[in-house]
């Protein structure tokens, strides 16, 4: 597509390639696999020409149409070259992680990620020998202190589930770069209409496309996204290889949702300032964490790097746990669930949702303590909203 569209152009045209029947809206391919006109065309294909650099499908399980107009429209939005689309965002992590990673390495990640992050690192790459060192997502001191000769990986969500921290991506990105490992940014809170993290130096940019990106709590799916070259490749042949794929349908729902990411993004994030400006006020209430508010410690660099605040707002309310959790009990209209990106605002205790199954230590480490609750919001108006959680803050 023509080099120059904004966002929410290209949210709605860009990588659509249409059949010959010329469809207005992207096919859907529910296919496993696809026809050659001739043996030497099959033996062409199987040995390279399909692929990030290839021409032409071969099997859904790494090539598939409808796959590849999700990847384009993507890569269009994030300023990338190449993406591999995988079937989860913890899918796209490991892909990731397996390209790039071998026996002997050293991964530093924040210790302000998604507690499956933590399990994968601490519990799966480490019996492969693997090992990871975490530190504060904002202190670039203990980023560049925690640096081995062996490090290959920087691995960082920003801003952060469920606290909103905000780190700094071009330093990060100077760090990696002098040390000769790869910044990976997970930018599934902000997508890129809020944030594009490649444009900061970052080498990867993982998404959890089940989130914003389709927006509607409708399908999983995931991608890796970054410059056409070795490391890219990798992830691709980890993917035809191992197949954690996207499937078809799934990738052509989230086509859907993508059309509508910039105006979602831009009203939930507005509903979310609003509703954190009303919880900071509030007697109960003894912390709210988002990045929109000028309390926020980040505020300013986040300003810089985001477009706005994002929509996922957090805060601490007194008591604890049995308070925490008497707040969430009393909602009516908000949804007690772990997702997060959907249009409908959700609600859940991060201590024993989200990050339950790290160990404590972890969890006080990430600030994840037992009075937070987050809240993920949707598109209702905020006056319901407030309504809702204000029953079981009184």
């Amino acid at each position: 597509m023509a080099k120059g569209f904004e966002i929410s152009t290209l949210g709605v045209r860009a990588g659509t390639t249409r059949s010959q029947f010329n469809e207005h809206s992207e096919a859907l391919y529910l296919t496993s696999s696809f026809l050659f006109e001739n043996a030497a065309q099959a033996a062409e294909r199987f040995t390279g020409g399909a692929g990030l650099s290839g021409t032409g499908f071969v099997y859904s399980r790494f090539t598939n149409p409808t796959v590849a107009m999700f990847q384009d429209r993507l890569a269009a939005l994030e300023g990338a070259s190449a993406c591999v689309a995988t079937a989860s965002g913890m899918s796209a992590i490991l892909a990731t992680s397996m390209a790039l990673l071998k026996a002997g390495d050293h991964v530093v990640c924040s210790n302000a990620v998604f507690g499956s992050t933590v399990q994968l690192y601490v519990t799966i790459f480490a019996r492969f020998g693997v090992e990871t060192t975490f530190v504060s997502p904002t202190d670039i001191g203990e980023w560049q202190r925690a640096l081995r000769p062996n490090t290959r990986l920087l691995f960082l969500e920003s801003p952060s589930n469920p606290l909103g921290e905000v780190s700094d991506i071009a330093a990060l990105a100077a760090l990696a770069k002098k040390s000769g490992a790869a910044l990976v940014v997970d930018n599934a809170l902000c997508t890129p209409v809020l944030q594009r993290p490649l444009e900061f130096g970052a080498d990867l940019v993982i998404h959890s496309a089940t989130k914003y990106l389709d927006g509607q709590g409708r399908v999983l799916g995931g991608a890796v996204l970054g410059a056409k070259g070795p490391a890219m490749d990798a992830v691709f042949g980890f993917l035809r290889t191992a197949g954690p794929s996207l499937s078809p349908f799934n990738a052509w729902v989230i086509l859907k949702g993508m059309e509508t990411l910039e105006i979602r993004m831009l009203a939930q994030s507005e509903r979310a300032l609003e509703l954190a400006r009303w919880l900071e006020k509030h007697p109960n209430v003894t912390r709210v964490y988002y990045p929109g508010l000028e309390s926020h410690p980040q505020h300013a660099l986040a300003m810089r790097q985001q477009r706005t605040g994002g929509a996922l707002v957090s805060f601490e309310v007194k008591g604890g746990r049995a308070e925490a959790w008497k707040v969430i009990d009393s909602t009516e209209l908000i949804s007690i669930t772990g997702n997060l990106g959907d249009v409908r605002t959700t609600i859940t205790h991060p201590a024993t949702t989200t990050h339950g199954r790290i160990s404590p230590e972890a969890r006080a480490a990430a600030g994840i303590t037992e009075g937070l609750i987050r809240v993920a919001v949707g598109l209702e108006a905020v006056a319901d909203l407030k309504a809702d959680l204000s029953a079981g803050l009184a």
